[in-house]
């Protein structure tokens, strides 16, 4: 399985720069995006993702978080990143608001392929220059190109 965050996005979303005031519109925009690329009701895809969030926190700190979930019906993992005009609280390890935000969804049975898959997704944003270059991001294009970049040079 590929797990470069180019192949995540591939059937996923990205939504380049979003305005919304808390952790839980950040989540259900996500979902209502992923809704629409996976077939699976927004609702089905927010009630995991949030099952997951009151587990413990997403938010892995310098302003990233990744929620994610194991969901029936999917064929492979997909991913949805969506870059926020103002920071919100997932209640990170750092305590820093976070601005970007990479949900990953996996299908229900696929235990070591989605821990891979949230191990490439962390290793990819723990790197600063990749951060702060999808913080200049403006579109689809230019989140894509940052991604992609990292996803050759490390993927």
């Amino acid at each position: 399985m590929a797990t470069d965050l180019s192949a995540l996005l591939q059937d996923g979303v990205i939504i380049p720069l979003q305005d919304v005031p808390s952790r839980k519109q950040a989540i259900h925009a996500l979902c209502e995006a992923l809704s629409a690329a996976t077939g699976i009701a927004p609702r089905v895809i927010e009630d995991a993702v949030m099952e997951r969030e009151r587990l413990g926190s997403t938010g892995v700190g310098e302003g990233v978080a990744i929620p994610h979930a194991r969901l029936p019906g999917l064929e492979k993992p997909v991913g949805g990143f969506m870059r926020l005009l103002h920071g919100v609280d997932f209640e990170a390890i750092d305590e820093r608001p976070c601005d970007l935000v990479f949900m990953l969804l996996a299908p229900d049975g696929s235990g070591a392929d989605h821990l891979r898959a949230l191990a490439q997704v962390s290793r990819v944003f723990r790197q600063g220059p990749v951060r702060d270059g999808l913080r200049k991001a403006r579109t689809v294009e230019d989140v894509r190109a940052v991604i992609c970049k990292e996803s050759v040079v490390n993927g």
